[in-house]
């Protein structure tokens, strides 16, 4: 594999996990498909794998609330957190496989396999509709010793794992972005986790860990009240508030991180592979009409989420890249991960560098969506 190559494969796991904060909306329309016949004729129940009020809890809620409003649906939603995300994911795929019963989702699920909660592929025996990304930060309570963090650093390298920070759960995204962050930092912390991302900011905020890990989005509110004061970011460049505050990114502290930037969650809703085709592509349908949305837009830029939308062959390639990538990192840390992790050979991935000549793995087969894209 050539270094070219090798450098396509990572640039295209960085620009699916995260995107530069003043990206615009992709628009997919799908033209000429009807929805399928008597489908919805019952509430579709939407379970979403984390606690609520979290990103994914956020994104997840009003999808299902401009889907019900584009589509004239009923929507109800549920949260089933725990095991990054292998309870609601157990449950879902428990369910009779009718559409009715959809996974809602975040990084393409890509954790439950890694860390051997689940035995099944996501990108390949289920199907994501990819909605958007986050960018992860680090934040601290107004009243915190540490202003900076530089503070954190030369706390963390003063006493090595004696510096606390508050995770979404152990093995989830803010997890592993977390590990990154410290290790390009050169420090040791101690990773605490929660069933997701609202309780690991309260976390930080209430003084039970001395960092609230998670996504901006988390953040952003309690920043904005000067209840939280950010120490880094994962996007590109610096962003300032309205109020002229500003948010450093992690490239302004450790000039090296800005090749990985940005990065950050990514939020999908997920369907079971064996549905039927013409309840699937009413799914998709509904979704990306949502998605599309103004309401839905509008959410997305008061929160720092970036648009990005994938369905079908797109939306699973990079979710298996992602996978890839996350076996790579989870075994090169994984004294720090606090779980048994899959290596690349159990789970038939290949190394990311070698993604791009192994995409689309024997008996792959593309889910059945007309997307128009």
């Amino acid at each position: 594999m050539s270094e070219n190559k090798s450098g396509a494969s990572r640039r295209s796991f960085l620009a699916g996990a995260g995107a530069a904060a003043g990206m615009t909306g992709l628009q997919i329309t799908i033209p000429g498909i009807a929805l399928a016949a008597g489908f919805p004729e019952r509430p579709i129940t939407l379970v979403v794998m984390y606690s609520a009020g979290g990103g994914t809890d956020t994104i997840m809620r009003k999808i299902a609330q401009e889907m019900a409003d584009a589509q004239g649906w009923n929507v109800n939603v549920i949260n089933k957190p725990g095991a990054v995300g292998g309870i609601a994911t157990q449950f879902v795929g428990g369910q009779r496989p009718d559409g009715y019963t959809v996974l809602g989702g975040a990084n393409y699920n890509r954790f439950v396999r890694v860390l051997g909660h689940a035995d099944f592929t996501p990108w390949k025996d289920w199907v994501p509709f990819k909605a958007a990304n986050a960018l992860a930060s680090w934040s601290v309570a107004a009243d915190s010793p540490h202003q900076t963090m530089n503070d954190v650093i030369a706390a963390a390298k003063a006493n090595p794992g004696s510096v606390t920070i508050s995770t979404s759960g152990t093995g989830g995204v803010w997890h592993e972005l977390a590990m990154i962050i410290a290790n390009m930092a050169g420090v040791e912390l101690k990773y605490v986790p929660y069933k997701g991302g609202k309780p690991a900011t309260l976390a930080g905020l209430q003084g039970e860990t001395d960092i609230a890990g998670g996504g901006l989005h988390e953040h952003i509110d309690l920043i904005r009240a000067g209840k939280l004061r950010n120490l880094c970011h994962t996007s590109i460049e610096d962003i300032t508030l309205d109020d002229g505050t500003v948010l450093p990114s992690i490239a302004s502290i450790i000039p090296e991180a800005r090749a990985l930037l940005p990065v950050g969650a990514t939020y999908n809703f997920m369907v079971k592979r064996d549905i039927p085709p013409e309840a699937m592509q009413a799914l998709a349908d509904g979704f990306v009409a949502a998605v599309n949305s103004d309401g839905f837009q509008e959410l997305l830029k008061a929160k720092f989420f970036q648009p990005d939308i994938k369905i079908g062959e797109e939306a699973d390639r990079e979710g298996a890249l992602m996978e890839a990538v996350t076996v790579e990192i989870f075994n090169k840390f994984k004294d720090q991960i606090g779980a048994e992790v899959k290596t690349a050979e159990e789970l038939g991935l290949p190394k990311p560098e070698d993604f791009d000549a192994w995409w689309p793995p024997e008996g792959y087969t593309p889910p059945p969506i007309k997307s128009g894209a």
